[in-house]
């Protein structure tokens, strides 16, 4: 897949001499505003997201079907890092880092809809669509478009085809992205470490167990929930990455029992006061699509220690923010994801693996797409296509009883 792309010029939001787009009453749309301003009003329908399955990939970045890599939540007594939490801890001798210049697409998702298409509801065998699913994605990319109307700084591109009559979306690289990634200083790259040694500070193999922070940290490895979901109308079945269950007994339902894990700087003065509540607006969209129901900060210092954890409620995280001007609004943001289905799902039409839709977006602009055929942009991999046209609709499998051996 190419890693890079150079969209048309797209008109600015702010110019007011930019006529309407001209076209025929059954052409789709050409672009897609995105100031906040066009998208206020009430919170939009969303369906409560239920999990239906998961998946692990291990240190070799190796697809397995069950649920090997959940880690399970395992704070300190207290709530309390004492000793102080050391983030940079293994950074030169115990850190295995994963290939981001190989771009896995879909792959593992695909994988697990394939195996499991059978179990979701509303599969009806010899009937319909295969994949009963109007969107098929990964969490990440459904959190970019959520956040759009109040991003100023990175832009994106997402490529989509219809097959089958599910459109799956995959993000692709921009110029901007890429460059940053390779840019990046000694600085920025122990931040992302110390992201990872959070999490082996505050997780644990197994329930009831303790945290074990002095193996290596290997960003191969992961463990990811499939969930089904409804914007409006659309039905979504997307991937997410999950740092950990809690292990508490209770009758919480998956993902209720998720928990999300990050770090941030202690905010000492104004602007990193400001610098942290625009961060609650990512942390609020990538735990509310799942439906995780809270994130569990280390207060990071500058020497890399933790000696401090806030925990913050998904549902609250808006209040924090409400007084600030300017601030971001949940509803203006889902609206707009209303509105970017409702965009591609008018602009994606024709059934064909090979024809691939890019979606482009950057700050101040509307989105706008083009069309490409047999290009590099193409993402869905022949096993997947081939595999789903040979074999459509299989028989619905036996339900067999757990096995004690694995993992749960």
């Amino acid at each position: 897949m190419a890693t890079a792309a150079h969209p048309r010029k797209r008109p600015r939001e702010d110019d007011p001499e930019a006529p309407p787009p001209q076209r025929a009453p059954s052409a789709p749309p050409r672009t897609l505003p995105v100031s906040p301003g066009c998208y206020a009003g009430p919170f939009p329908f969303y369906g409560r997201p239920a999990e239906v399955g998961h998946f692990s990939l291990d240190e070799q970045r190796r697809y397995h079907g069950d649920a090997r890599q959940l880690r399970y939540f395992a704070p300190p007594p207290d709530h309390r890092p004492d000793p102080p939490f050391d983030l940079l801890d293994g950074y030169q001798d115990r850190y295995v880092r994963r290939d981001e210049d190989v771009r896995e697409g879909l792959d593992h998702l695909l994988r697990w809809v394939l195996h499991n298409r059978c179990r979701l509801p509303g599969h009806r065998p010899g009937q319909g669509r295969p994949v009963a699913a109007d969107v098929v994605t990964w969490r990440g990319h459904l959190t970019k478009v959520v956040t759009t109307p109040y991003e100023r700084r990175e832009g994106w591109l997402l490529a989509a085809t219809r097959f089958h009559g599910t459109i799956y979306v995959s993000e692709v690289e921009t110029v901007a992205a890429r460059a940053q990634r390779l840019a990046r200083s000694e600085d920025l790259r122990r931040l992302i470490y110390m992201g990872y040694k959070f999490e082996q500070y505050m997780c644990a193999e197994r329930a009831g167990g303790g945290a074990a922070p002095g193996g290596v940290v290997n960003t191969n490895a992961a463990y990811c929930t499939v969930l089904r979901a409804r914007l409006g109308p659309h039905s979504l079945l997307f991937a997410a990455e999950v740092d950990c269950a809690d292990p508490a007994p209770g009758p919480a339902p998956d993902p209720a029992r998720y928990v999300e894990l990050k770090t941030t700087a202690t905010p000492t003065v104004s602007a990193q006061h400001r610098a942290f509540r625009r961060k609650l607006l990512k942390w609020w969209a990538q735990s509310f699509l799942p439906g995780v129901p809270r994130v569990v900060t280390g207060l990071r210092e500058p020497d890399g220690s933790v000696a401090a954890l806030e925990t913050y409620e998904t549902a609250a995280m808006f209040q924090l923010v409400r007084d600030d001007p300017g601030a971001w609004q949940p509803a203006a943001c889902m609206n707009f994801a209303l509105a970017f289905l409702d965009f591609l799902s008018h602009v994606v039409t024709q059934d064909d693996p090979r024809l691939v839709t890019l979606f482009a977006w950057e700050p101040g602009c509307h989105v706008s797409w083009t069309r490409h055929r047999d290009s590099d942009y193409n993402f869905l991999p022949t096993w997947y296509t081939e595999a789903l046209t040979q074999d459509p609709s299989p028989p619905q499998p036996p339900q067999a009883p757990p096995n004690p051996a694995d993992p749960q």
